[in-house]
Parts: structure tokens; sequence; C-alpha cells
């Protein structure tokens, strides 16, 4: 389905729910929903919409990391690991 396809008046989605969730649930497609001329909303399945979450935390998790890098607020990869050790053993006293 072409993004020219998936663009639907809020008119069609009140007229045709069934048909929108069936064709977003089953089929996986992202309906953009139009009210006056202009996209309002965007309608996806709760997978799609899960995926995109998680992936948005991982871009993130990754931007504060090269920020905390460029910064130089970071510990190496054995300095980490160390004081991981330590913690550990310290917990098993």
């Amino acid at each position: 389905m072409k993004l020219a396809q998936r663009v639907k008046p809020i008119s069609y989605l009140k007229s045709h729910a069934s048909e929108v969730l069936r064709t977003v649930a089953q089929e996986k497609k992202t309906l953009l929903i139009t009210h006056h001329g202009e996209v309002k909303l965007v309608i996806q399945g709760i997978e799609d919409y899960e995926a995109l979450q998680e992936s948005l935390a991982l871009l993130k998790i990754l931007a504060l990391g090269e920020e905390k890098r460029r910064s130089g607020k970071f510990k190496s990869a054995k300095k980490a690991f160390d004081d991981l050790r330590k913690r550990i053993k310290g917990l098993e006293k």
C-alpha cells in the first residue's frame, strides 16, 4: 500500500471503523487520518507502536552515551566491570 493510499479523511474513519481496525491490526498497515486536509492522527497496531517505542528508547540511550563520551564523563569497560565485580563481592559477604 502506497503512502497516498494510507491517507484517509476522518469521515472515512467514522464510516469504516471496522475496516480500519482490520487493516491496521491484521495487515499491519499504518493509516494517516486527516482533518480539514491536514494529517492529524496516525493509527498503527500495538506491535508496531511498541517496536517504535523500544527503538526510540535505544536511540535515546545511545545519544546519552555519546553525550557522556564527548564530555569525558565515562568509564572504560575494564573499569566498569572491575567496579561491578567489587560490588558483587561486597554483596556476597
